[in-house]
Formats: structure tokens, sequence, C-alpha cells
């Protein structure tokens, strides 16, 4: 199992930074980890969990790797999971 997490540095809702979790295995792997984090599904786009910075050390301690944000969309893009915004959907 391989989840990533970049640093919460993303501004956000509720004032709060955000980071991204990503797994480099499957979305599988990616949504029952977030729900052992207790992220609800609707924080899931296309891709990534969005991760509140106040789930952020819950979810190193359950085991998701810290790494910069570029190697995270490496590695998501390296794993085939990576998935863009259409540009219709923009």
């Amino acid at each position: 199992m391989t989840i990533l997490i970049d640093p919460p540095v993303w501004p956000g809702p509720r004032e709060l930074m955000w980071s991204h979790l990503v797994s480099d295995v499957s979305l599988a792997e990616l949504h029952a980890f977030a729900e052992a984090l207790g992220m609800p599904r609707r924080a899931f786009d296309r891709d990534h969990y969005d991760v509140p910075e106040t789930l952020y050390d819950k979810a190193v301690e359950l085991g998701a790797e810290e790494v910069g944000s570029r190697e995270l969309v490496s590695r998501l893009t390296g794993a085939g999971l990576r998935r863009r915004r259409s540009a219709a959907g923009r």
C-alpha cells in the first residue's frame, strides 16, 4: 500500500490549508484509506481527496507517506491514476 499526502499549503474552505491524498496503486486503496481517516466521499475529486490541515497528522499516523506536491503528481501520473479535468469541465 502506498498512500501519499502533500503538505497542507493549498488555501481552501473554512480558512484552512489543504493537502491532497492519493494512491499510486489503486483508487480502491485510496477510498479505503480515506474511509479509515474519516474523510467523506464528497471530498474525492477525480483522483485525490482534499484533506484539511486538521487531519494531516492523522493521515501520516495511519501510514500516508509525506511527499512534495510535484512528487505526488509524478507518482500518481506514473501509476496511470491521474485524471485531469476535461477542457469542457473547466
